[in-house]
C-alpha cells in the first residue's frame, strides 16, 4: 500500500530505493521482485529519477511530464503489487494489482493537482519546494514501509483519504462555479 502510494509520487525513486534497500540487506524482496536489486535496474531507475528530478523543476513542463507519467507510475505500481503477492492465489494477486494501481493513481492525481495549483505562481521556489517534498516523501515512505509496514500503510491510507476529500471538494466547487456561470449567461 505504502510503496504504491510512493510510486504514484515518484516511481523511479521508489524502485531505486527498494533496490538499494535490498542491496544493503535492509529488505528481503520476494523472489518475484528480486530483479529490483539488480544494479542495472537500480542504475536505470536512478538515471530516470535524475531526469524526472530536473523535469519536475521546470514550470509548466512539469505538468506535461506528470501527465505523461500517468502511463508509467500507475502500471508500474500495479505490477509491483502484483509481483509482491506472487505467493497468493491469482485472484488475490489481481486484486492487489488493482489496489496498488488505484492507490498510485490517487497519489499521482493528488501530486498533479497540487502541481497545477502551484505552477502558475510567479516565483519558482514553491514549485521546486513541492517537487523536492514529493521526492523526499516517496523515498521516506518507501523506507518507512520496509521498517514499519503497518504504520506506513496507515500513513498512505490517510493520505489517500485526504486527497480524495480535497479532490471531491474541488470538483464540487468547480461544478458550482460552472453552474453559476451558466446561470448568468
Amino acid at each position: 500500500m505504502a510503496t504504491s502510494f510512493a510510486a504514484g509520487l515518484n516511481v523511479y525513486a521508489t524502485v531505486a530505493t527498494l533496490g538499494l534497500l535490498a542491496r544493503a540487506g535492509m529488505l528481503t524482496l520476494p523472489p518475484s521482485l528480486s530483479v529490483l536489486a539488480d544494479w542495472r535496474i537500480i542504475g536505470a531507475s536512478a538515471a530516470l529519477y535524475l531526469i524526472e528530478f530536473v523535469a519536475d523543476k521546470i514550470p509548466f513542463f512539469d505538468l506535461v511530464w506528470n501527465a505523461l507519467q500517468t502511463f508509467v507510475r500507475v502500471p508500474v505500481a500495479a505490477l509491483l503489487a502484483y509481483r509482491a503477492t506472487s505467493q497468493l492465489p491469482l485472484d488475490a494477486q489481481v486484486l492487489s494489482a488493482v489496489a496498488g494501481g488505484a492507490i498510485a493513481l490517487v497519489a499521482h492525481v493528488g501530486k498533479t493537482s497540487a502541481r497545477a495549483l502551484v505552477t502558475p505562481s510567479p516565483e519558482p521556489f514553491s514549485n521546486i519546494a513541492l517537487s523536492l517534498g514529493e521526492d523526499a516523501a516517496a523515498v521516506a515512505l518507501t523506507w518507512f514501509a520496509v521498517h514499519h509496514p503497518y504504520a506506513a500503510a496507515a500513513v498512505a491510507l490517510c493520505a489517500v483519504a485526504i486527497i480524495v476529500v480535497f479532490f471531491r471538494t474541488a470538483v464540487r466547487a468547480l461544478r458550482d462555479l460552472w453552474a453559476r456561470s451558466r446561470a448568468r449567461a
